[in-house]
């Protein structure tokens, strides 16, 4: 058969015999174009590698494979096995380093070949060195927030379960599948774990099991390029069985002093760029192929360029046991070499993106809420300490500050000038704009900047107002609510409480004379409320206060109000009217994604519903805010359908004022408390989504506003270079951010609302809900307070 036409797998993957036929291939450029290519359309910009601590439980091996400098004979005065305290000494140095991974590898059985191991296991109290390993791993997910790797060698099935119950993935590397290496002289001879059925069975049995799997191949041991393309053939096809295999890793062989091999050609670098290549070529865009950085250091661009994705795990602590000889890069180096090709150096864990997402069939649930602990959105390593509601923010402001510099001609570029265009983004490039990093994160928030300045100039809003939580009792069950008290929340902070008609209006009057225009006024749905309980609120305030706004009842609450009095929505929204009900909140939105909606509220409206209580809304007359509640369990994907979703009926009723994005704060979270969300959006999510919003909302929707509640004041200025144009309320009172854990405070005076304004070189003005100019004599009064103190609620 003729050597295929490479170009043709631009779009699809080699067929076994078109893989073969790859070996007469000499045009290693065109390969490198087409890998480079496939690779991009995947992973775009983003270049992984995992931090880690690399653990040699063990160093016996009961194999002699002939290149390796790993294994060594016992030693009288050394112990054969590392020991809890010494693992445990040496990972805790990694988590103070940042690191998220620990690697265990160690020689293949070597209880099986040396008697001084069995004793010392026997004497520890394990029957195999495997027992072992389950233990330590155990040991460090219970005492450290790292997660296990485990390179075991060769396993039965039932220690493969036993061991993914305390790791979050495994590998073992097919090396060849080259039979010819077992032969007298030859790289596997006496080593019986080197058979390649042995391995390739083992890796089926991984598939089985649902384990996170990562292989390759060793190049440069004797095989030949046919016998490596029959060996990444073989791995693919237990990949299309089982989709278990989350890298291939292409290791190029090093000759080390002292082994039988020692005088063996290392292979050309041609060779490592041909099988990178071919290996990108067969597995497609999706795979993540990985070449060690420490054994090719001279060359990581061009093996960036063969269409590798990933550097593997690098280690500021230890050294890399397998190749002691090669230490790892600098990892500011690397990330500088990488920004300077024009890529993203992003840390990611043991697990891999995809399947630290899709953790459902990947990962034992014991290890889960160890994983959602370490992930960002997108199932990257969170590499941040911000968490919404708290301070301690990132360095990104010489960033912002400095600038940076366009690339047009990358997709993200060509996104922003469709969307600039007056173009729609569709989902599909609504998810590209929320999963950009490094130079397109801040290319993003310029685009939305810019557009904020055509839309609103420098000119920042506010409202002075009052949150009036009237009552925290509610018998809805929403995952991640800590404000509500009910039967599921007495553990939680704060005792359950109702807001009487008298305390209500004495609130509202005391806001009035404060300078407010507004009372926003929500709370849970207690099981006494009727729909008669919130028009008489309505009434209370209108018959003291006719010139107050009442901003008040979110869609559940219209829900729940109108079923009680047997009304429709329509028909109970027109009598909210007219008992003076000015707009609606947006709240009780969260995500407008059914998927999501199961998980953290399925006793709440569903998406279609809160959809048509907006819809009703706004025909009756009423303007409402739409908001998005983030960073818990959702994905990229499900904050794409929430934005066209809202701006989808923003085109049929123009009747939302704003869009509200607000962080997920976690800390008195019971879905939190419970392992089953992960610790809010990292800082870059929480200021990207404004941008995204800014961009994908236009011109639609018209503000875009940051809760300075969440975001904290510092945060707040980061959203305003990200195309945020108003600042919310003043509050007064805030509890239910307050309740599940912010240590930003219950009011932001004018003044100081101004003073932030100020500070980002912007020019405030107080407005009132309906984005007109505050009346004068409300904006006089609203200067010159103490901030209110004595209310809890």
């Amino acid at each position: 058969m003729k050597v295929p036409e490479i170009d043709q797998f631009r779009n699809r993957r080699p067929e076994p015999e078109e893989a073969l036929n790859l070996v007469k291939h000499s045009e290693l450029d065109s390969l490198i174009r087409i890998a480079s290519q496939l690779r991009d359309q995947q992973h775009g910009k983003v270049i992984s590698y995992s931090k880690k601590v690399f653990i040699p439980l063990t160093k016996l091996c009961r194999d002699v494979c002939h290149y390796c400098t790993f294994s060594r004979e016992p030693l009288n005065n050394q112990p054969c096995f590392m020991r809890p305290d010494e693992v445990l000494k040496l990972v805790q140095d990694g988590e103070k380093l940042g690191c998220k991974e620990v690697l265990f590898t160690l020689g293949d059985k070597p209880e099986m070949r040396y008697q001084k191991c069995r004793k010392e296991l026997q004497e520890l109290g394990y029957e195999s060195t495997i027992s072992y390993l389950a233990e330590i791993s155990k040991m460090v997910l219970e005492s450290t927030s790292l997660l296990p790797h485990i390179n075991a060698g060769v396993m039965s099935s039932s220690e493969l379960a036993k061991l993914k119950e305390v790791s979050v993935s495994q590998g073992l590397m097919l090396e060849s599948i080259s039979n010819r290496l077992l032969q007298k002289g030859s790289a596997h001879y006496g080593s019986p774990d080197k058979v390649p059925e042995v391995r390739l069975e083992m890796i089926k049995q991984a598939g089985e099991l649902k384990i996170p799997f990562t292989s390759g191949i060793l190049i440069g041991i004797g095989e030949n390029r046919l016998e490596r393309v029959e060996a990444l053939l073989a791995l693919r096809g237990l990949q299309e069985k089982y989709g278990h295999i989350q890298e291939i890793i292409i290791q190029n062989f090093k000759a080390k002093s002292g082994t039988p091999m020692q005088f063996h050609p290392e292979p050309e670098l041609d060779e490592v760029l041909w099988t990178v290549a071919i290996a990108r070529i067969l597995f497609g865009p999706e795979m993540n192929i990985q070449t060690p950085p420490n054994l090719n250091t001279e060359n990581l661009e061009r093996i960036l360029d063969a269409g590798i994705n990933d550097w593997g795990g690098i280690s500021p602590l230890t050294p890399d046991h397998v190749n002691p000889e090669a230490p790892w890069p600098e990892l500011a180096n690397l990330s500088n070499m990488m920004t300077s090709l024009g890529k993203c150096l992003t840390e990611r864990l043991a697990i891999y993106p995809s399947y630290a997402v899709n953790h459902q069939q990947w990962v034992d649930s014991k290890v889960l809420p160890r994983i959602r602990q370490l992930v960002d959105q997108q199932g990257f390593a969170r590499v941040d300490n911000w968490f919404a509601g708290q301070d301690n923010l990132p360095n990104i402001q010489q960033k912002f500050s400095s600038g940076f510099a366009k690339d047009q001609n990358t997709p993200i570029a060509q996104i922003l000038e469709k969307v600039a265009s007056g173009c729609e983004a569709d989902e599909s490039e609504v998810v590209e704009l929320l999963n950009v990093r490094g130079e397109d994160f801040f290319q993003v928030c310029q685009a939305a900047d810019d557009l904020r300045k055509k839309v609103s100039g420098e000119t920042i809003t506010y409202v002075v107002n009052r949150n009036i939580n009237y009552t925290n009792v509610c018998y809805f069950r929403c995952g991640f609510c800590a404000f509500s008290k009910g039967k599921m929340s007495e553990n939680l902070r704060g005792k359950p409480y109702d807001l009487d008609l008298n305390e209500i209006v004495q609130r509202s009057k005391e806001a009035w004379d404060r300078g407010a225009t507004e009372v926003c006024l929500q709370g849970g749905i207690h099981p006494s409320y009727t729909g008669k309980t919130y028009l008489d609120i309505c009434a209370a305030i209108k018959n003291e206060l006719p010139d107050i706004h009442i901003h008040a009842f979110s869609p559940l609450e219209v829900s729940q109000g109108a079923k009680t009095l047997d009304l429709t929505v329509f028909d109970f929204l027109f009598e909210l009217k007219k008992a003076g009900l000015g707009t609606l909140p947006g709240t009780a939105a969260e995500i407008l994604d059914d998927e999501v909606r199961r998980i953290i509220c399925p006793d709440k409206l569903t998406t279609e519903e809160w959809l048509e209580v907006m819809r009703l809304a706004h025909e009756v007359g009423f303007r409402t805010t739409a908001t998005i509640m983030f960073g818990h369990v959702e994905e990229p994907k499900h904050v794409a359908r929430h934005l066209l979703r809202i701006k989808q009926l923003q085109g049929q009723t123009s009747g939302f004022t704003e869009f509200v994005p607000l962080p997920f704060v976690h800390m008195e979270s019971p879905i939190y408390l419970k392992g089953k969300a992960r610790k809010g959006p990292t800082f870059r999510e929480a200021v990207l989504i404004h941008a995204v919003a800014r961009l994908v909302l236009h011109p639609q929707i018209q503000n875009i506003q940051t809760s300075w509640v969440k975001m904290g004041p510092e945060g707040v200025k980061h959203c305003l270079n990200a195309g945020v144009n108003d600042l919310g309320g003043t509050l007064m009172n805030e509890s239910i951010t307050r309740a599940a854990g912010t240590v930003h405070g219950q009011e932001m005076l004018p003044e100081w609302m101004e003073n932030v304004i100020h500070e980002a070189g912007r020019f405030p003005k107080q407005r009132d809900t309906l984005y007109r100019a505050s009346r004068t004599s409300q904006k006089q009064k609203s200067y010159g307070h103490q901030k209110l103190v004595g209310f809890n609620a």
